[in-house]
């Protein structure tokens, strides 16, 4: 459905042309989170694939410290909406996944083993917990993507950790991460490719630079959000500048207390 070239799509991440054509590129630079999906079904022998795809994603150590849940029970899919922030896409996508941060199976192995598992309460291994889900969850998106599927990853799975932990019968040194919705776009989904700060902003050589300027991308975020319908003269350093104000967690404030409750950062 998504169909931009890769100079198209350079050119509206970066607001340029590319230095140099890699047409292989294109579909990873067409990614964009969808939020309106078709009815059209996704097999479970496809979802298969798509998770073998996100297993084989590289993991810490090989510890593969995370878990996944899809939620497809009508009921629980509405519950999980609702928790969510009530987002329809939630709703509507095909497949929904749970990415966990998971100490438990790995714990359970190490006892059965014989071992001493009681360093997973470091914070390293909290850390290692979440890259180890992030990393299969961005491969298991790149693969749907491949397949013309869209997603929309749902950060609002930490809004209240307790309920879900309850919905998803999820044991103590489990943690709902975030989730993930997977589908086939609907024909008149609005998802576009979001703009990004230029590279120079990101890439550094050799050295950090605490100077890089966003002003550039401040500029072309305010047309942005002007398209995307969003009032006022907003430009992505307000707006971020907003998100992280300590005012905007929708809950999320107690996520540091109730982590440790479970087993994690104790250290």
């Amino acid at each position: 459905m998504f169909e931009e070239t890769f100079s198209q799509a350079w050119r509206l991440r970066y607001g340029d042309g590319p230095p140099v054509e890699v047409p292989e590129l294109a579909p990873l630079l067409r990614h964009r989170s969808v939020r309106k999906f078709s009815d059209r079904p996704v097999p479970e022998e496809t979802m298969q694939g798509l998770i073998a795809a996100a297993q084989s994603a590289a993991t810490s150590s090989n510890l593969q410290l995370y878990s996944i849940v899809s939620v497809q029970e009508p009921e629980r899919r509405e519950n999980i909406a609702k928790l969510c922030a009530d987002q329809d896409q939630i709703r509507d996508a095909a497949w929904f996944f749970a990415f966990l941060v998971d100490h438990c199976r790995l714990r359970t192995a190490a006892e059965g083993a014989g071992q001493d598992p009681g360093g997973l309460d470091y914070t390293e291994f909290y850390t290692m917990a979440v890259v180890d889900a992030a990393l299969a969850a961005e491969r298991m998106v790149c693969a749907a993507e491949f397949l013309g599927m869209g997603i929309c990853y749902i950060g609002a799975l930490r809004n209240d950790p307790e309920a879900i932990k309850e919905l998803l019968k999820l044991p103590d040194g489990v943690f709902g991460v975030f989730g993930l919705c997977i589908g086939y776009p609907a024909e008149d989904s609005e998802a576009e490719i979001r703009p990004r700060l230029r590279q120079h902003a990101i890439w550094f050589r050799e050295e950090y630079n605490a100077d890089a300027e966003t002003e550039e991308y401040d500029e072309r975020m305010r047309s942005f959000y002007v398209s995307e319908g969003v009032k006022g003269a907003v430009t992505w350093s307000m707006r971020s500048g907003r998100r992280v104000d300590g005012f905007h967690m929708t809950g999320r404030e107690t996520q540091k207390e109730w982590l440790e409750g479970q087993g994690f950062n104790r250290r």
